[in-house]
Formats: structure tokens, C-alpha cells, sequence
């Protein structure tokens, strides 16, 4: 009886309406929307008759553009808390279903976080989970709008469509709201309009396999169908093209009984060429269904490789050892906050190929299959998870969903080659959503995603990180181990992963780093840190994150500088080069990102760990990366971002250059330090570092590198100051730059004597009165109008609007300066 509940909720979860809708026409609903920021008394509010001027006018709409999330701004607003509740959307939708009595689906691939959805006044739909795709069926309830002539004349022969979004704080709905992530509001994802013959798809699985050898492949190929008016026949041709797009396959299955799911046809493929992080081929399955002279197309793409993670041992790829040089990516950008749009994504996970990467974790739910498709095609391996994220169990409605989403993100992912894990939960050790923490509850429930997910897909693993007491549950498991950075010194990074290793069946050191405030920079990275007892990288303990109290830590003594952080990546790198059992890590994360938990951060409500800032800008760690996962030659010279430098006359300053090329000459001032040859073991820089005295004012720095044949370069310029400063006293503004409309604008303190203070911290903060707009709540170094200094500056752009304006710089205990501009 056991097996048969299990088989039938494998039926339901895989092939339910739940997900994506497999058809390759579909119309993105981008333009012509309006939105509501609270709520309305019902949804007759969104709909009824409005004179000019009368009060059905109010409350008042703005007009928006999809994707389109609540918290585009007032996520890293430095003086408010985010916007927590529910928001309403409306338009009118043209119908021009191409099918005679076909089907009309709203595809929704994302809505935070429980959503509803009306057609004029009747709710035809609704959804709990801000991460999983899923679909409304809207044809019978456009039909009966449509009979109403008189609401037809009314709207113009459109159709009012209204959604309600609601991102309330809710504990018995996952992820919880003590997470280090914004769990945010509204349509962020792409909606679709989607037409449907009588009888179409519901779900397309495709299942390859290799042969041991891996010379022989075959894919099977299995469809449920959506079939409200139970037609009894169906013809589907299934065929199949290799990644040059020429058909290896072709048949056509007559008569078929378009109902539940089915077993279509089994490909075979000789000498398959394989996915692999180098050269991601892929095939691509079309399925078309064609009923009484109506036909729909589907097409979706496969790979095939084969994956191994040995017990206490290296991963493998496709018979050879790949070490997993990963990152972490959340959904959150500068201006839009999780309403990314396709072009934007396609940015970011081209940002994370050119640095090198080949794996990467989707955290800490599941992400738009838009990064999937990415993945695929640049030759990403992804662990992708759902959003069971701190706060201990809930009951019945809280497992529900956990188990929805499980079932979602595998059957509507499933088809994708780059994933190679299933993620069940992130820090589930983390208490207190629920007055009880029953660890024997957690591991029942664990227990029970994992049977699940293994029940749904067989193929993959299973995995958490950072919840030890269900570490024997999953098959890969990564403890926290946060070397020099919430615990212990960075030098512990090695011997603590060997110790964590050997804890467990499978190892993967998944969220390792530190924050680093873009354009901070240090002459002396480690000053505050001599108190930090080395040994103790993992175990992280309740408070570590915490900027008070507790054991010395550089999460809190440090002084969040790039200067420390590419040192401790730097660290971290050439380590894994010598672990020859390690099956990868991955750096949290790739991007800064926003989150409630932080509000006392350098840009407040920004978790500061990316390699690159909320809005792309890379920092100076993206090159280490590059320096050490890429074969393209690349070199860079650390500071870039830093045009001070300061000590005293005569001083040696030592200068990095990070570089993957065999050797690399530096020249000062026209002046040639000498040519340093790369190893990947002399730290710091690969040996790519000299000790060189910087005259008082203006330096030219170059590298030049050398790869086989090839020969690149890299050049700054950096100021040197010797005058010492003594505590901040005033504040000055200037334009750094101006382009059209746009003006970039720079404050920097003081002492008393005018000399500038080049290790301040202190806060400043912008403001603006006039015709101007300040370009803030960005989230990021120069996008924020509370921002502390990096090197006793900061940095904000105004549109200017082509009028007036006064700039005020304000500081605490300093008196605050005017600038207008024009």
C-alpha cells in the first residue's frame, strides 16, 4: 500500500498542471500593467466603473512594467524595514486563442509570495511559494466574461486580469523571515499568455542514460497531457536533433490516448557526444501533438554526462576528476531587486563563466529556469535547493509546502543536464520560528524530503549544508566552515576541511568568504586581528554573523577591506589545488546581495560577500578568481579601485598582480621592477608581488604579461600621500565626472588640518533638494546615500533633470556641506 501512495504521488507531483507549460509560443505579459502597493476592501475594487475625479479613483494605480517586484528600492533603504505585505496588480489581456475551443493558460514562472488571480471578479487561481513555476487555467471564466455584453462594451473586448501578491511575514510558510534574504513581493518573474489545443502537454520528462563505457546512449521519453475535454486520440511525433541542431530521430506515435502519463518512445544514440563543463553539448527532444487538425510544438533539451561524487573521495565528470570551482548566486540585483530580467541574468551567469566557474548553488530556493537554460548552454553544474531555510518545522501547512516545492523544482527541472543536486534545507539548525526546536522532528521531516526526492529522481543526490545533526540523512553534506572569517584564521582552511571531511560519506565545502566593502582598501589587512584563535574554522556558533560581542573574529575586528579578502580567496585557492580528495567549494556568493538581517553593514541591508556589487561591478577579488580558473591569459593589478595609497617616505608598498600567465614584468614610473614567474603555491599572488618605493604624489604602475605567445597588460594610476591625519573634521563634495545629465559626485573627510583621513569609516550620507534625483537605494558602494567611507570617501550619481539642485553631505559630529549643482 506504501508503494502504491508513493507511485501515485510521484504520478501527481511530476506530471501535474503545477509547472511550467511546455509549449514553445508563448507571449511574455511585459507592458501595459498598473500596481497597488497595499491592499484593496475585495477584488470588486480593482474593477469598478471610475468617473474622472470620483472617489473610485483612489486609491491610484502606477503604471509598471513585468517583472516587477514590491521591493525594488525599499529593500536597501538605509531608514526603513522593507515592505512586508500584500499588492495588486491589473490589465487587460487581448485574447486570440489560434484553437477552436482551446485552452487559456496564464504561465506564471515565479510570484512572491502567495499569490491570487482573477479574471473581472472571479478568483480562478491561487499559489503559495514565491519560487516554483506554476499555471491558471483561465478559459472558462474568459468564456463566461465574454457571454456579458454589456462588460465586454465596457472594456473595450479586453479581458480585466487582476493578481494579488502578498509577501506578510507568515511562520508557517517557508523560507523563514529570519533568513539572511528579502523574501520578496510580487509578479518578479515572467508571466506568460499561453494557447492550448483541445488536447496538448502537461509534462515532458526525459530520462538518458550512458553506458558504462559511455559509448552508447539512450533517452527515453515520457509526456502526461493536459486534456480537459478527454479527447481519446492524439497523434505525437517525437524527434530528436543533436547540438548541431541535424535530426538523428523522428517517429510518429499514432492513436494515443492523450491521458495521465505515458511512456512515448526510447532514442538510442551511438557514440553520444557528452555535456561537460567545456563543451556543454546539447540535444534537444520536440515533441508535437496533433489532434482533430490542431497541433502544438514543445521542445525541450537534454545532455548526456555521467557524475560521481566518491565516498570521502574527488567528484567526477564523465570518467575524469573535476574539481567544483563554484559560487553561490541569489536573485536580487541593484534598481529591480529580484524582477531580473532575461538580459540580466544572461549578464550575471556570463559574469561567473568568464571568472571560471563550472558549478554553482541556486540559494537558497529554486530560481528561474532561465538560469537553468544557462546553465545548460555555459556549462554550469548546479545544486539547486528549496527554500527550508532556518527557523525550525512547522505543522501540516508548513510540510505541505515543503513537499510541493520538492516535487515542483524536480519536475520542472529535471529535464536540465547541469543539475546534479537536489537541495533539501539550509541551516536547519537554526531555531526559534516555533516555541519548540525538536531536532527529532527535523530529522524525521529531512528524512522524509529525501526519500521523496530519490523517489522522483534517482539520479541525482541529495544534499544540505550546515545542519550537523542530519548530516548521516543526505548524500552530500557541507558543514560551516567560515576559516578567517567568522571563525578562526583563513590558514585553518585546509586542515578544518580534512577534519569535516571524514565526518561524512560526501564532502562539499558549499558558503566560504567575507565580506569586503567595495573600495575599502588597508595597508595593513591583518592589524586587528592578532586576538583570533587559530583552529577553530568550523563549528560556526549563534552570533558569529553578529557585529558584537563574542570571540575576536574578522567578521567583526576586521576592517572589511578588499585588501583582506583577496588574500584570504587567495588563500582558499591555492589550498584546494592541493587536496586531491576534494570535490570542490563554492564561494557565497557571486554578487552582493540584499537582506533585512544586516542593517548596520558599510551599505546598510547588503549582505558585502560578492565578488562583484549588486549592479555588476566587479571587485578586486573577481581577478583572483580569474587568475586562478581560467586559461583565457587575463592580469590585473590589485587596486584599481584605490587611488590612495598612503606611508611613509622611502616605504616599500608591496603590489600585487594577479595573473594566470607564466610570467609577469612590473614597472613603477617607467621604472622595471623585475620579471616574477607564476606558482600557484608562493603566496600571496602566485608569487606575482614586489616590494617597491612609490614617490609622493602620482604613480604609473604596469604589467606586462606573458603566456606562450601572447602578451597582455594592465595599468592604474595611484596617488601616494605621507602627511598623517589625525581624527575627522570636515567633509568636502565635489564632480568627479559628468556625462550628459548624469553627475558623479565624491565626498571625502578631513582632519583639521586639511589633510585627508585615508582609513575613515565613518558614515556619510547624502541629501538633495531641487530638480535633481539622487541615483540611491542601489545597494551598493556608490548607490547608496548612507554608505560608510571607503578610505574617507564615498561616491553617488544625481540626475540632474536639467535643472537645480543643492547636494548636502552630512556626517555625525561633522558640520554638514552644501554644493549646488546645475
Amino acid at each position: 500500500m506504501r508503494n502504491i501512495l508513493f507511485s501515485c504521488l510521484f504520478l501527481f507531483c511530476c506530471f501535474s498542471m503545477a509547472g511550467k507549460v511546455p509549449s514553445k509560443q508563448k507571449i511574455r505579459l511585459t507592458d501595459n500593467w498598473e500596481y497597488l502597493k497595499g491592499d484593496l476592501g475585495g477584488i470588486w475594487e480593482a474593477v469598478r466603473p471610475a468617473s474622472p475625479g470620483s472617489p473610485e479613483t483612489v486609491p491610484v494605480w502606477q503604471k509598471v512594467t513585468l517583472p516587477h517586484c514590491f521591493n525594488a528600492e525599499d529593500a536597501v533603504d538605509p531608514d526603513v524595514n522593507y515592505y512586508q505585505g500584500p499588492g495588486w496588480y491589473k490589465t487587460l489581456l487581448t485574447i486570440d486563442n489560434p484553437y477552436a475551443d482551446g485552452r487559456i493558460i496564464l504561465d506564471f514562472e515565479g510570484a512572491g509570495q502567495k499569490t491570487k488571480v482573477y479574471v473581472y471578479t472571479t478568483l480562478v487561481g491561487e499559489h503559495t511559494g514565491g519560487y516554483d513555476g506554476w499555471s491558471v487555467d483561465i478559459t472558462e471564466a474568459v468564456k463566461s466574461f465574454m457571454a456579458d455584453d454589456k462588460q465586454m462594451k465596457r472594456f473595450k473586448g479586453k479581458i480585466p486580469l487582476s493578481i494579488r501578491c502578498d509577501n506578510s511575514r507568515d511562520l508557517e510558510m517557508i523560507p523563514s523571515d529570519l533568513s539572511d534574504f528579502n523574501l520578496y513581493g510580487g509578479l518578479y518573474r515572467y508571466l506568460n499568455l499561453v494557447y492550448l489545443p483541445k488536447a496538448s502537454f502537461e509534462q515532458i520528462r526525459l530520462e538518458p542514460e550512458l553506458s558504462a563505457n559511455r559509448k552508447e546512449g539512450s533517452v527515453k521519453v515520457k509526456a502526461s497531457f493536459y486534456n480537459p475535454a478527454d479527447i481519446r486520440k492524439a497523434d505525437v511525433t517525437v524527434s530528436v536533433y543533436d547540438a548541431n541542431r541535424k535530426q538523428i530521430f523522428t517517429q510518429t506515435i499514432e492513436n494515443v490516448q492523450p491521458l495521465g502519463n505515458q511512456f512515448l518512445t526510447e532514442v538510442k544514440v551511438k557514440n553520444p557526444v557528452l555535456w561537460d563543463v567545456d563543451s556543454p553539448n546539447l540535444y534537444t527532444c520536440e515533441l508535437t501533438i496533433n489532434t482533430d487538425g490542431q497541433t502544438l510544438t514543445a521542445e525541450e533539451r537534454f545532455g548526456f554526462r555521467q557524475f560521481e561524487f566518491q565516498e570521502k573521495g574527488p567528484f567526477f565528470l564523465n570518467g575524469r576528476r573535476l574539481l567544483l570551482q563554484g559560487t553561490h548566486r541569489h536573485e536580487d540585483h541593484a534598481g529591480v531587486a529580484q524582477a531580473m530580467t532575461e538580459d540580466m541574468m544572461r549578464m550575471e551567469m556570463q559574469l561567473m563563466k568568464d571568472m571560471g566557474v563550472n558549478f554553482i548553488r541556486l540559494g537558497h530556493y529554486q530560481q528561474s529556469d532561465i538560469i537553468l537554460q544557462l546553465c545548460d548552454s555555459l556549462g554550469i553544474l548546479v545544486w539547486e535547493e528549496i527554500p527550508w531555510c532556518r527557523g525550525g518545522l512547522g505543522g501540516p501547512v508548513y510540510k505541505e509546502q515543503a513537499r510541493r516545492m520538492l516535487a515542483n523544482m524536480i519536475d520542472q527541472h529535471h529535464n536540465h543536464p547541469a543539475v546534479i543536486i537536489w537541495g533539501l534545507g539550509n541551516e536547519n539548525d537554526w531555531p526559534n520560528d516555533f516555541s519548540e526546536f525538536d531536532k527529532g522532528a527535523i530529522r524525521t521531516f529531512m528524512k522524509e524530503l529525501h526519500d521523496l526526492a530519490h523517489r522522483l529522481d534517482d539520479t541525482r543526490m541529495t544534499a544540505i549544508r550546515r545542519c550537523e545533526f542530519c548530516s548521516d540523512i543526505v548524500d552530500v553534506y557541507s558543514p560551516s566552515i567560515w576559516a578567517g572569517w567568522y571563525r578562526g584564521v583563513f590558514t585553518d582552511y585546509k586542515s578544518v576541511s580534512e577534519q569535516e571531511m571524514q565526518k561524512v560519506k560526501r564532502f562539499l565545502h558549499v558558503e566560504w568568504g567575507g565580506d569586503s566593502h567595495a573600495r575599502r582598501h588597508s595597508e595593513n589587512v591583518f592589524a586587528n586581528l592578532k586576538g583570533i584563535e587559530s583552529g577553530n574554522g568550523a563549528d560556526e556558533r549563534a552570533g558569529d554573523a553578529s557585529l558584537y560581542g563574542g570571540a575576536a573574529r574578522a567578521s567583526k575586528d576586521g576592517d572589511w577591506s578588499e585588501s583582506y579578502i583577496v588574500r584570504l580567496i587567495d588563500w582558499h585557492l591555492k589550498e584546494q589545488e592541493t587536496m586531491p580528495w576534494l570535490t570542490g567549494a563554492a564561494y557565497w556568493p557571486f554578487k552582493d546581495f540584499s537582506t533585512p538581517v544586516r542593517p548596520e553593514n558599510p551599505v546598510p541591508y547588503v549582505n558585502q560577500k560578492g565578488v562583484i556589487e549588486r549592479d555588476f561591478t566587479p571587485k578586486e577579488s573577481y581577478y583572483v578568481f580569474q587568475s586562478y580558473w581560467t586559461t583565457e591569459p587575463m592580469v590585473h593589478i590589485y587596486g584599481h579601485s584605490w587611488p590612495v595609497r598612503w606611508g611613509n617616505q622611502g616605504d616599500r608598498k608591496e603590489i600585487l598582480v594577479y595573473s594566470n600567465c607564466d610570467e609577469v614584468e612590473l614597472f613603477v614610473n617607467g621604472v622595471s621592477q623585475g620579471v616574477k614567474k607564476r606558482n600557484s603555491q608562493d603566496y600571496p599572488a602566485a608569487g606575482l608581488r614586489w616590494n617597491c618605493v612609490y614617490e609622493e604624489g602620482k604613480n604609473e604602475i604596469r604589467a606586462v604579461a606573458v603566456k606562450g605567445k601572447t602578451k597582455i597588460t594592465d595599468e592604474i594610476s595611484q596617488e601616494y600621500q605621507t602627511a598623517k591625519w589625525g581624527e575627522e573634521a570636515s567633509v568636502t563634495v565635489h564632480i568627479v565626472s559628468r556625462e550628459g545629465d548624469m553627475a558623479l559626485l565624491e565626498a571625502q573627510l578631513y582632519d583639521k588640518e586639511g589633510v585627508r583621513c585615508l582609513d575613515s569609516k565613518k558614515y556619510l550620507e547624502f541629501e538633495l533638494a531641487g530638480d535633481g534625483t539622487l541615483i540611491q537605494n542601489q545597494g551598493t558602494s556608490t548607490g547608496s546615500r548612507k554608505v560608510q567611507a571607503y578610505n574617507g570617501r564615498a561616491r553617488i550619481k544625481v540626475n540632474l533633470n536639467k535643472g537645480k539642485s543643492i547636494v548636502a553631505v552630512k556626517s555625525e559630529g561633522i558640520p554638514t556641506v552644501f554644493m549646488e549643482i546645475q
